[in-house]
Parts: structure tokens; sequence; C-alpha cells
């Protein structure tokens, strides 16, 4: 029988219950998949605590995993039993199988491990879109990335890197600031220790930034408005520590006439050619050795409860997972 974590009510980590599962054969358009491996993300968080409200309860969390089709439905002709496939999809991740519809799929290149699949459906595709299609990266751009010891910093810092730009990252520790200098970083930023607002202004020399990548929310704003150039691009992506506060259109008026913008994953690959687009510059730029995928720690799918402490308390650092 299926084993699945799921959420009965949402509240701490200890709503996250491991329990099994009835799953029935897959229907039309869907596959059956057994799962080799989950990708753990602070949006697993947000719908534990209610922050991302769930379509129903109780609900089985996670958003990305990589595993091995085991059977499809009805009208499924791309995928067959034994392909290799990985996945975004809003919930449904921490489970050891799963019916998924196919549409959301694609194959792992052979060179691509599953636990490499796992974390690079939603934090690779999210690096993706923010490099490519956000804010288009190129040559001399000068970039703040925040939490650039994270599953998604430390990709992007490397991917900000390759496409020539110069990147300054925060991080809470001297460790994950050797991280991420390892990982892409020209310069880091100790936020505990120093003003990263100061520090961005000493570093750039008072040019600022093209653009920030802000997935931490409530404690790097507004400060990361005052670290872009006249007509830079704020790009919050993510709450880490909770929700941009609302604040008022003038404010990008008073920092230079600054653009603002909330994206969100889905957008970006609401078309399987969007999809697909983006997953074979995902799969080809790590191919090609510019881009490495730390997966850092491991964690057994019975113990998400402590992955997600974990993850809370900043003890991780690039890419988690689970492992079914």
């Amino acid at each position: 029988m299926a084993k699945a974590v799921r959420v009965h009510q949402v509240g701490g980590p200890e709503a996250l219950i491991y329990e099994s599962i009835d799953l029935p054969p897959p229907g039309v358009g869907e596959v059956h998949i057994r799962q080799h491996a989950v990708g753990l993300n602070f949006i697993d968080v947000y719908y534990r605590t209610g922050l991302y409200k769930a379509p129903s309860l109780p609900f089985v969390a996670g958003n990305e995993a990589a595993g091995e089709v085991v059977a499809v439905g009805p009208g499924v002709t791309d995928f067959h039993p034994g392909d290799r496939v990985a996945y975004y999809a809003n919930l449904g991740g921490y489970a050891t199988e799963r019916n998924i519809a196919a549409d959301k799929l694609v194959k792992l290149p052979d060179h691509i491990t599953y636990e490499q699949g796992a974390v690079l459906m939603l934090k690779g595709l999210t690096v993706w879109y923010l490099l490519h299609k956000t804010f288009k990266i190129e040559p001399g751009h000068r970039v703040l990335i925040h939490a650039a010891a994270g599953g998604i910093g430390l990709i992007a810092c490397q991917w900000a890197n390759a496409l020539g730009a110069n990147v300054i990252g925060t991080v809470g520790s001297k460790a994950k600031a050797e991280l991420a200098l390892a990982n892409g970083c020209d310069h880091v930023i100790l936020y505990n220790e120093e003003n990263f607002v100061e520090r961005v202004k000493q570093i750039s020399r008072n040019e600022l930034c093209d653009v920030v990548y802000d997935g931490v929310g409530k404690t790097t704003f507004p400060g990361s408005l005052s670290c872009l150039k006249p007509r830079g691009l704020f790009v919050s992506f993510g709450n880490a520590s909770g929700p941009v506060p609302p604040f008022a259109l003038a404010e990008l008026n008073n920092h230079g006439s600054l653009f603002a913008t909330r994206p969100k994953l889905n957008d970006y690959v609401a078309k399987r050619a969007d999809l697909i687009e983006g997953a074979d510059t995902l799969f080809a730029a790590v191919i090609s050795g510019k881009l490495h995928v730390p997966i850092n720690h491991a964690y057994a799918l019975k113990d998400a409860a402590q992955a997600h402490i974990d993850l809370e308390s900043r003890k991780t650092t690039g890419a988690s997972i689970l492992k079914p």
C-alpha cells in the first residue's frame, strides 16, 4: 500500500502525518509513478501553515519529485512503464507512489539522477524563469540574491554567474558565506553582522543593482528597494520570513522609478511548451556543467516533520530531499 504525508489540519510541523493511502489505478490522462526522491521547499511550509490555501483537507504535501512510471491511464501515449520522469505540481508530492496528470511530467535525461530531478523541477525551474524570463540576465548586470546559500539561492548564484552577471548574495553565517562564494557569488554579505544596503552601496560604488531577487520577504523589505538603481526591478518571489507588507506605490517612485513584480512558477509553465522549454534549458545547463545541483540534506519521507523544522530554523543549505 502506498504511503504519504498528509495534512489534516494546518499548523506546525506536527501537522505532517505519515500514513497509508488508497491509490486507485491511473485515470484518463494520468500516469502512476513510483517515486524515488521528493524535493523539500518553503512553499511546502506555506501550505502546511495555511499561508497558501490548499483546495481541500486533508491534502498530501509536496510540490516536486522524480520517479519511475509504473502504469499509464487511458489516452496517455507519451509515457510508458519504466520511463524516468520528474515534475512540478501543486501538492501530492510527499508520497511513495502517486497518480499525476501526464502533461505535468517531463522525462529525465540519462545524466540527471532522480535526486537531481526531484529538486530541479521547482527550484531549478524557478531560477530559470527568474533569470531568463522575469529579468533576462546579461553580461555586466549586477544582481542581489537574498538567501544565497539556500536551495534556490545556490542554483541562482551559479546560473547568474554563468550568464556573466556580477553576483552579490546575502547569507546568515560564515559557513553559508563560504558555500555561496563556492557557487558563483562574487560578493557575500552576512546580514546578521552587516547592513546589507550599506554593503551593496560599498560593493557597487553606489551604482547599485539592476535587479534584486528576494525570496525572504518581510525582513529584507524595504531594504531591497534601496539596493536598486533607478528603473531597477524588485522581484519578490518568496516569503521565508513572512509576506512583504502592503506598501504605497509611491515608494517605487521615491527609489528611482523602480519596477516590482511578484511572480510564481505556475504562470511561467502554464503552457506545456513553456514547461518543456524550461526543463530542456535547465537540464542542458546541468549536463554541460554550468550548474551543479547541491543536495546537502536527505530525510526519510516519514521524517518530513523534522525536515520542516530544520528548513524553518535555517539549518539547511542548498537543496534537501525526502526519500520515500
